[in-house]
């Protein structure tokens, strides 16, 4: 009789949660189509649009669902980090390795000491508070704006950037979150010894663990070609990385990074077919918006006014000395990457990186971390969702017009002539196809004639447009050259990996025109 009481409660505990997860889903789905009934909400991010949302049932008190830091670090942000690192491309990335890093790793020393001194100077919050706020602050997020530049064609280089500073900036923030929050409770030796093998410890781990899985699921996948397979191999590392790094002591977000770079760009270029390699990239985005659409309308509803209204001179001194030390790092970090790089980040790009380093999930997470009894920690939560709401809401919706400001809104040329070749290639195969069927038994004549001539004026027109295109953007020529190599090495390792997965190579060879263009 026991048991079975056990059981029934358990049955409505989980009834109850998938009630709420419904109910979640449900109104997310619904923000999501909002922009395609009313045209107004198109200028706001779909991502924004659910944090205000979310705002609008906090103020009425509806509270979907408890945002436990638990529920963000393990189970939502190891899809968000590896769907970013799964679409950036290894070649661009290492063009830009340079600043990258240093704003990933100085930018959160410098980022995490400027909000402190910020806040030591003009508020009566502790030292360990301070450091805890800046440490998790220091953890960009830009996911709104990532989309945004997506959507509006902003250049690929500033898309690297931010995407290649948020990556690995996360992994540093939440290195440098652990260390302090151990520091604050006595559980870590400050010496700088022990802080240095620490880090390298923490860092190294996850760089093996997430190396070691993304190179084996790579070499697996060349043995058999299973769509399906392929894919939960996929999301099986993106979690794996996650887990096994925290349980090794090392850090998980650098983990699962590092499996999405490989697995990106070397597990699918050796192991996938590019059926293979659409079908999961589509899986992976499907994911990253389904837990987009979760995790921000979460953030809104988390809010507690009552809460903020009480720290507002807190919020307001941390998001102007974030503002601040932020400029100081993009500029000042810009600058020594410039030195005689041959390869310079623009002011403009730099000025939007500084304003579009929005701060989001990763940092409610961490100060939802923090134990309860460590002092200090509701003024540390309400601060943070107050600087990640303004971050949201007034960054993240301007900066589509700064965009504009700075002239870094695509001309759309790139995606007008993308659409115009594969109308182009569909016509071509369209007529061959006529040409096939021309004499098939009781086929009119006059209509394939009539088809025949329709096709042929609508290839000329297209034509026509294409070389409009090529004369107006001269651009758009070393994009063609740089599409037609993509395809070339695309060929190429898909050929090598054929020969691998039916057995006439033992291993995959080395691509030699990836070679010759990396002595190029």
């Amino acid at each position: 009789m026991a048991i079975e009481m056990m059981l029934s409660e358990e049955m409505v505990s989980i009834e109850a949660n998938l009630k709420q997860f419904l109910l979640v889903l449900s109104v997310s789905l619904s923000v999501a189509t909002l922009p395609h009934i009313f045209g107004w909400f198109r200028r706001i991010p779909y991502t924004l649009l659910l944090v205000i949302v979310g705002l609008g049932l906090a103020l009425l008190d509806v509270r979907l669902v408890n945002l436990s830091p638990g529920l963000i670090l393990a189970i939502f942000l190891p899809p968000l980090l590896f769907e970013a690192a799964w679409n950036l491309h290894w070649k661009e990335l290492k063009q830009n390795l340079l600043p990258v890093c240093l704003y990933a790793t100085l930018g959160v020393v410098i980022s995490v000491a400027g909000v402190v001194l910020g806040l030591n100077q003009f508020t009566n919050l502790s030292l360990t508070t301070a450091l805890l706020l800046g440490a998790s602050l220091s953890a960009t997020d830009p996911v709104s704006v990532i989309a945004l530049f997506r959507e509006l064609g902003v250049g690929a280089r500033l898309s690297t950037l931010m995407e290649g500073e948020s990556l690995f900036n996360d992994g540093m923030a939440v290195v440098a979150f652990g260390f302090l929050l151990s520091l604050s409770l006595g559980t870590v030796d400050p010496s700088l010894q022990a802080v240095t093998i620490e880090l390298v410890r923490v860092v190294g781990v996850g760089l093996a663990v997430g190396g070691l899985l993304g190179f084996g699921i790579s070499y697996l996948t060349q043995r058999f070609d299973l769509p399906l397979v392929e894919q939960s191999l996929t999301l099986v590392s993106a979690y794996a990385a996650y887990l096994i790094a925290e349980d090794l002591g090392g850090s998980g977000v650098i983990s699962t990074v590092i499996a999405g770079l490989v697995l990106g760009n070397f597990g699918s270029r050796i192991g996938m077919n590019p059926r293979t390699r659409l079908i999961v990239t589509e899986f992976w985005a499907f994911l990253a918006f389904f837990v987009n659409s979760i995790v921000f309308l979460l953030i809104g509803t988390q809010v507690r006014f009552s809460s903020l209204q009480d720290n507002l001179p807190i919020i307001a001194i941390t998001v102007l000395s974030m503002i601040l030390v932020r400029a100081l790092s993009i500029y000042g970090l810009s600058a020594l990457n410039n030195l005689g790089n041959p390869a310079p980040v623009p002011i403009a790009d730099q000025t939007i990186l500084w304003w579009g380093g929005l701060r989001g999930s990763v940092a409610i997470a961490l100060a939802l971390s923090v134990p309860d009894e460590l002092p200090g920690r509701d003024t540390l939560i309400a601060t943070v969702f107050g600087v990640v709401l303004f971050t949201l809401l007034v960054q993240g919706l301007t900066i589509k017009p700064l965009l504009q400001k700075l002239g870094l809104l695509g001309d759309g040329s790139q995606q007008a002539y993308q659409e115009a070749v594969a109308r182009l290639s569909a016509m071509k195969r369209v007529l061959s196809y006529l040409e096939q069927v021309d004499q098939r038994p009781g086929l009119d004549p006059e209509f394939s004639r009539y088809q025949t001539t329709l096709v042929k004026g609508e290839i000329e027109r297209i034509q026509t447009e294409i070389d409009r295109l090529q004369d107006e953007y001269p651009n758009l020529r070393t994009t063609i050259t740089d599409q037609l190599k993509q395809e070339l090495l695309t060929v190429e390792a898909n050929t090598y990996a054929e020969f691998v997965q039916t057995g006439w190579l033992n291993q995959q060879l080395a691509p030699f025109l990836e070679a010759v263009e990396d002595k190029a």
